[in-house]
């Protein structure tokens, strides 16, 4: 219960740093995808770099190198620090102050991603059988192939439209894709984050017309549930 009143008390306030729940965002649509141009052109080839990290991620699902969970950990913390500190505080903030909140929270599931799944290793990570692998894989094939394909087929072509591992609609998804892709109990505070920015970007993404946002809306919902319902009949 106090995890679900955490998620709600938060997402209230986070709410009302974007405008609150009238949607009464500080900035117009074309200021919010010219971030993204002006961000991609001062960033690029980071995010070949993106790709190149997500596509070990996977690869290390289906082969597990030495140190395989530890590695793909640090991704995920790499691409949630980065989101944090460059589209957030940096880029973002320039349309919408509320982006120090966001970056500090990203900032803060970058650090918990690198204390309790590199220093700890308490992710690990496997490609199982099951509703919540299938999923798991669904959203990481979403994040890294299907995201950009919906983007430019609706009209974002780059560099005006968010990418994969450098932005925080794609970074979400694809996390929520390799939390359900794990084999062992996790914290239930490494979900709490991604669940209040499916909510926050998710929505914003219905309402300024980013379509391969969409599913992030529904993504925590989804993702959440799974990963809780599995969890306990691991301690059966």
């Amino acid at each position: 219960m106090s995890h679900v009143k955490l998620l709600v008390a938060s997402c209230d306030y986070l709410l009302s740093g974007i405008g609150g729940v009238d949607h009464a965002f500080p900035f117009t649509p074309e200021q919010f995808l010219s971030v993204f141009v002006n961000y991609n052109t001062a960033i690029w080839p980071v995010q070949v770099g993106a790709y190149l990290l997500g596509c070990s991620a996977i690869v290390l699902l289906l082969w597990k190198a030495s140190h395989a969970n530890r590695l793909t950990a640090s991704i995920l913390a790499i691409m949630w620090l980065w989101t944090g500190i460059a589209y957030h505080g940096v880029f973002f903030s320039t349309i919408n102050n509320a982006a120090y909140l966001f970056g500090t929270l990203f900032v803060i599931q970058g650090a918990y991603l690198l204390y309790s799944g590199v220093y700890h290793e308490r992710l690990r990570f496997g490609l199982g059988s099951g509703p919540t692998a299938w999923v798991g894989v669904a959203l990481v094939i979403h994040a890294a192939v299907f995201y950009p394909l919906i983007g430019m087929s609706t009209g974002h072509v780059y560099p005006e439209m968010p990418v994969f591992g450098v932005t925080p609609c794609p970074v979400t998804i694809f996390t929520f894709g390799m939390f359900l892709l794990t084999t062992n109990l996790i914290s239930r505070w490494l979900l709490v984050i991604p669940f209040i920015w499916s909510l926050i970007g998710g929505s914003a993404a219905v309402l300024l017309h980013v379509p391969q946002d969409w599913p992030l809306l529904v993504s925590g919902f989804i993702a959440v549930p799974l990963i809780i319902g599995r969890d306990r009949a691991v301690r059966r």
